[in-house]
């Protein structure tokens, strides 16, 4: 009874004034995080404008196409129509542009996470002091709630699809990170003595012996970095990203529950459509 009286009688931490006082200071540096914004805009903005220049039509082709590619071995005839079927409803439904905006959230977030959740997950499989770091830090990064990584967003990039591009980023990327870390360790230590008795460096060893063992692994973990980034659309939509989440948005502020059934159906095309891809190129990266 009187270790409780003793804690209620402790003052309470000024947390929540210290992350403000972080968050303001860190608003002084505009030049660095206008830059960024600019940069993170630009990746977006080509994704866009590649999506824009292609006619519908030839773009459903070419996702059949690789998808036949990468499936060629054993080709998988309900995928291909799935993806036919899917992504008509999608354009009869008039979503085709909020789908290409989502698009381009989707893969500038998931590719500046891969460009940085690979190098990562490779100092933490050379390094075990890196680990011990790092490893907290992802842990913090996959168990706060998403919705909490729009309010320092908005303060330092603004409103609109980069401060959802950023907040997706921070979401998704550790399980790219973790992943090729697991997928180096797992590397037979047989094959990291037949290297060294080569004389083989340590960049050669990487390159040439653990990345391509581990890029089943890798490429597991950038399908799941991915699929994250995607399930952030509806979320970034609050803070003006625009696409499919914005739909869905508005729809339960309406509460229309037909307008969001139907764009939420059409989140779950470019799901599966994503997911089963990336999945084939793991599977085709295997047999290699």
């Amino acid at each position: 009874m009187n270790s409780l009286l003793l804690l209620g009688s402790i003052p309470k931490l000024p947390l929540a004034n210290w992350i403000d006082n972080f968050v303001d200071w860190l608003v002084q540096f505009t030049g660095f995080f206008n830059a960024i914004t600019n940069f993170i805009g630009s990746i977006n903005s080509a994704f866009q404008w590649v999506f824009d220049l292609v006619p519908i039509w030839l773009f459903i082709i070419l996702v059949l196409a690789l998808t036949y590619f990468v499936n060629r071995d054993k080709q998988n005839w309900g995928l291909l129509i799935f993806e036919f079927l899917g992504l008509l409803l999608v354009w009869n439904l008039d979503y085709w542009r909020d789908m290409t905006q989502t698009l381009s959230l989707v893969l500038s977030s998931s590719l500046i996470a891969i460009i940085i959740g690979i190098p990562l997950g490779i100092l933490m499989a050379k390094s075990h002091t890196a680990e011990v770091i790092l490893k907290p830090i992802l842990d913090f990064m996959q168990t706060m709630p998403a919705f909490v990584y729009l309010i320092p967003a908005v303060a330092l990039f603004g409103i609109g699809m980069v401060p959802g591009i950023v907040a997706s980023v921070i979401f998704a990327m550790p399980p790219t990170v973790r992943m090729t870390n697991m997928g180096i360790r797992e590397v037979p230590n047989e094959l990291i003595e037949a290297a060294d008795s080569f004389g083989s460096t340590e960049w050669q060893k990487l390159f040439k012996v653990e990345l391509p063992i581990a890029k089943t692994s890798l490429m597991a973990g950038v399908n799941q970095s991915m699929m994250l980034s995607l399930s952030m659309v509806v979320i970034a939509s609050m803070i003006g990203a625009m696409g499919l989440g914005t739909q869905v948005y508005f729809a339960v502020g309406r509460n229309d529950a037909g307008n969001g059934f139907a764009a939420g159906l059409a989140i779950v095309i470019l799901a599966i459509i994503l997911d089963r891809l990336t999945q084939s190129l793991t599977r085709t990266r295997r047999k290699n």
